[in-house]
């Protein structure tokens, strides 16, 4: 990360308003950021999954050649904070999730200890009806966020139908719900899917970043 800020403007910083010394630092507000219409471009880029251990260093090292070159992978990403946006590893999930819920902490009838991470796995956030379309055409399926009033008189069916021109149909309902750590958990995969600039691109986007940085 020290390169990446060696680009950026300097500037002059009173650290106390009744001195009169100045410092020389570092403007770390400057900004860089890619066009949109690029990374929207299918051609310029391709899909990366994140798999655990993956840092944006090492990404950039394998894919660019350097790991200096990881403001790349972030900033074509949004990827403001490496530390949050960036998928969690299965033990760091679990330590977030622990923390995140500690405040439900409690003793049971047993007076044993429930951690934050165990609430969140015991209880429910969302809950949900399911219905879904079979036809020769395909699958169509629409999922509605419920009360949990109304979940608990959905009710569950599978029926086919032949319509006039002889073709089935299958409409099924069903039902399920979502716990606090299946929504932390859901959250923490979509940040998997990201998108790597094409290297061929890297030169000409590095000299673009020198000239605006500066």
């Amino acid at each position: 990360m020290a390169k990446y800020f060696n680009y950026f403007p300097k500037t002059i910083y009173s650290k106390d308003v009744k001195s009169s010394s100045l410092d020389t630092v570092t403007n770390i507000i400057s900004r860089f950021a890619f066009e949109q219409s690029l990374k929207e471009n299918s051609s310029a880029f391709y899909p990366y999954q994140i798999k655990d251990g993956d840092t944006p260093e090492i990404i950039a090292k394998k894919f660019y050649e350097h790991q200096e070159r990881h403001w790349i992978v972030l900033l074509f990403n949004d990827i403001i904070d490496p530390q949050f946006d960036w998928p969690l590893e299965g033990r760091t999930l679990n330590e977030f999730v622990n923390e995140k819920y500690s405040a439900n902490n409690y003793a049971d009838t047993a007076n044993t200890s429930v951690s934050g991470l165990s609430w969140a796995k015991s209880n429910i956030r969302s809950y949900y009806k399911t219905l879904k379309q079979i036809t020769s055409e395909g699958v169509t399926i629409e999922q509605f966020e419920v009360d949990a009033n109304t979940y608990a008189n959905v009710i569950t069916s599978f029926a086919e139908h032949t319509l006039q021109d002889s073709s089935v149909i299958t409409i099924e309902v069903a039902k399920e719900t979502k716990s606090y750590f299946d929504y932390e958990d859901e959250l923490n995969e979509k940040k998997r899917t990201i998108k790597l600039i094409k290297k061929e691109f890297v030169p000409a986007i590095e000299k673009e970043f020198k000239k605006v940085i500066a």
